[in-house]
């Protein structure tokens, strides 16, 4: 029951950041459990969440066109396209 709730308020507190704030996000949770993993250390872990942050950021980065206009996708998987906020 906790890991539910810890999900859906994860899930949560992502609905309303930019493609490359959600993308640096998984980005360093998956560069984080590779660095654990592979590394067994929590100086591995650290390193995989920095550069699998970055990574993720800049993936996000180009995935936001650069023109102030964001891809968006609704619950049904439908795709469209907005004013970025702040933009």
């Amino acid at each position: 029951m906790r890991r539910t709730l810890l999900a859906v308020a994860a899930v949560g507190m992502l609905a309303g950041c930019t493609t490359a704030e959600r993308t640096a996000t998984f980005g360093a949770a998956a560069g984080g459990t590779i660095g654990a993993i592979t590394s067994g250390t929590i100086g591995g872990a650290a390193i995989g969440a920095f550069v699998g942050g970055v990574g993720g950021y800049l993936v996000g980065r180009a995935a936001d066109r650069g023109d102030g206009w964001c891809e968006y996708r609704t619950r049904d998987g439908r795709i469209f396209y907005d004013r970025c906020p702040g933009a």
